[in-house]
């Protein structure tokens, strides 16, 4: 079977091989994939990606080198020849050339088609966004894990419904790549991202905040620092919503986001933790209130200078799938849940001296915390440490598991590189401006009242804790004696870095 001459070059059979030699190897890694189940990120991004890339580039070639030595031969020819290609039928050759070129572009076309429907699929699965650029993506693809939204894709509340925001992520995925590949990422990479896709069209398409949302009792148990592990539960009615669904959203946390309300405020920092100015409005009447910090005061021109944010969800659950406990937290949980036993003596203490450390990498940090632990019950309880090896060795293994899963010294993340503004015990959180510093000229100020969003019902030892009467709010009493500085201080300026 002949073909046109200008085919008969080196660059068109070049590419020609290329092109056959990937559309080979794309059939076998899409079978080999079926057969035996292969999911992993890089076998995808190879089949869908990267060799159908490369297939192109070789059918490219194909035309180029064809032009090529079409121009070749009209430069060295004398006689008047036709400046275009054309296509002559009754001749073989070209007869021949087209129904290759006709039923290779209609398999072309149906392998592009089903290759470019399994690459938009791909490159939206969990797998694409958590496992392709490891390093980078751990901390992230961890946590998420771990979360709530364990079972939520990322795009559906990175990306969204709709076209627009689809293409968007796309580019802005382009910078990342290059990012990754040319090493220019921030250790850790910064937040909170300035362009998501607002709150209200993602994470309303599940969460209905105008739903009733009754208040609820939260057990918060705690374990001391000291020999016994002793523990301090605090039992809370957490005022999400109103002591009644009739009164709709005109109480409890959830007021903040009432559609009859409107919240905004402005920001100085790149982390929203220095907030400078609140405004309230009620969209209702259009009443409004403009609230200044009176303790760290700032000119107008300064407010104006930045932009206002109106509030929504994830000003407080700014951590909704990427949360990265404390130490005492997943001491805690673990001494709850019965991973690490409450009898082996002081050893959230133990573990706190080493859990709090920065090291260069997630295996030193793990050897370390091994080593150090041991070393306090081979050397200062090395009898109960001969009658309990295995508990001990046990609660090591989980106190590293929790670690790993909630810190990646590579990336620089540990709890306290994203703030969770849930809650106000290591993170400013609710007193950025519940702080009684915020106040209007008429006097009125954003109170720093803890019972406007929860009351104390129970609090103290087990065996020995106090409980209030129905609808009656204990004061807070600190497991520490502290006298009243619990009152003069926010709990982050302790509890940050308390241990």
């Amino acid at each position: 079977m002949k073909l046109p001459k200008y085919y008969y070059n080196w660059l068109s059979i070049v590419g020609t091989l290329i092109a056959f030699f990937f559309f080979i190897l794309i059939i076998l890694l899409f079978v080999l994939s079926i057969i035996f189940n292969l999911g992993a990120s890089y076998v995808g991004l190879l089949l869908y990606i990267v060799l159908p890339g490369l297939m192109i580039i070789g059918l490219l070639l194909i035309p180029i080198g064809m032009f090529t030595k079409m121009r070749r031969d009209k430069r060295g020819e004398k006689t008047d020849v036709k400046r275009l290609p054309y296509v002559d039928l009754n001749i073989s050759r070209h007869r021949n050339a087209f129904i290759i070129v006709s039923l290779f572009t209609i398999i072309l076309l149906f392998a592009t088609s089903i290759g470019s429907y399994e690459a938009f699929h791909y490159s939206e699965s969990v797998e694409f966004c958590g496992t392709l650029c490891h390093k980078v993506m751990e901390p992230e693809y961890v946590a998420y894990q771990n979360s709530p939204h364990a079972r939520v894709k990322c795009v559906e509340c990175h990306v969204g419904e709709g076209t627009d925001w689809y293409v968007r992520s796309k580019l802005s995925g382009l910078y990342q790549v290059y990012s990754v590949l040319a090493k220019k990422y921030p250790k850790p990479i910064s937040t909170p991202l300035h362009n998501l896709r607002p709150a209200r069209e993602t994470c309303e398409k599940c969460h209905w905040p105008e739903k009733f949302y009754a208040r609820k009792m939260r057990i918060q148990k705690n374990f001391l620092a000291d020999n016994n592990n002793s523990e301090w539960d605090i039992i809370l009615q957490m005022k999400t919503g109103p002591t009644h669904s009739a009164l709709g959203l005109e109480e409890g946390i959830h007021w903040h986001i009432n559609p009859d309300v409107k919240i905004e405020y402005v920001y100085d920092d790149e982390d929203k933790e220095n907030i400078i100015w609140v405004k309230y409005t009620n969209t209702k009447t259009g009443k409004y209130n403009i609230y200044k910090n009176t303790e760290e005061p700032v000119s107008d021109s300064t407010v104006n200078s930045h932009s206002k944010n109106t509030m929504d969800c994830i000003d407080c659950h700014n951590r909704p799938s990427h949360a990265y406990l404390s130490p005492p937290d997943y001491i805690d949980n673990l001494l709850i849940s019965g991973k690490v036993s409450k009898d082996i003596p002081s050893i959230k203490a133990y573990a706190m001296e080493y859990l709090y450390g920065v090291y260069p990498t997630k295996d030193t940090a793990l050897m370390e915390i091994e080593a150090g632990i041991m070393a306090y019950y081979t050397g200062d309880h090395a009898e109960y440490y001969k009658a309990n090896k295995k508990t001990v060795d046990e609660a090591i293994f989980n106190i590293k598991d929790a670690f790993s899963k909630n810190a990646f010294p590579e990336m620089g993340v540990y709890y306290d590189a994203y703030p969770n503004h849930i809650g106000h015990l290591e993170t400013n959180g609710c007193f950025r401006c519940h702080n009684d510093q915020f106040k209007t000229k008429a006097g009125r100020t954003i109170s720093k009242d803890c019972n406007l969003c929860h009351t104390i019902i129970g609090q103290g030892k087990p065996d020995s804790a106090t409980y209030s009467t129905f609808y009656e709010a204990l004061e807070f009493k600190h497991p520490i004696d502290i006298d009243e500085a619990w009152k003069e201080y926010n709990c982050s300026e302790c509890h940050t870095y308390l241990y």
